[in-house]
């Protein structure tokens, strides 16, 4: 309900408003990946066939509910294009998922495996970046 004046000086720092993406998207009470979908994507990521795990990541986007797949559809397009500036802002895939994979892929209850899902959150992200075409 906040009215935000996104002209007010403090909003032209870049890492301001991705940290408010970030606050956001991470106080949701549920994962833009619902938590009903989280242990799917993990197995699909694991997948070592290439074409077999992007086709299973690809149906398992198209599965989300239409609020999550459509809000991840703009956030991907939106991160795709911060990659397309990896030179200037030093925001490569890798650096992406890091930054956004535990954010938008977590577990419904943290855990002692916690480290080793990171690194496939991270991969999950990165290879939604790295396909985006193909799997929307």
């Amino acid at each position: 309900d906040e009215q935000l004046d996104l002209d007010d000086g403090h909003w032209e720092d870049i890492h301001v408003v991705t940290g408010a993406l970030k606050l956001f998207l991470r106080e949701l009470p549920e994962p833009l990946v619902p938590f009903s979908h989280f242990d799917k994507f993990i197995a699909a990521i694991k997948i070592q066939d290439p074409s077999l795990r992007g086709r299973c990541i690809r149906d398992l986007v198209l599965s989300l509910p239409p609020v999550h797949h459509d809000t991840m559809k703009v956030l991907f397009r939106h991160l795709c294009r911060v990659v397309e500036h990896k030179e200037e802002n030093r925001m490569s895939v890798q650096s992406v998922a890091i930054v956004f994979g535990p954010t938008l892929l977590r577990p419904a209850s943290e855990e002692a495996s916690m480290a080793m899902h990171m690194v496939f959150q991270n991969q999950v992200v990165e290879h939604i970046l790295n396909h985006y075409g193909y799997i929307f």
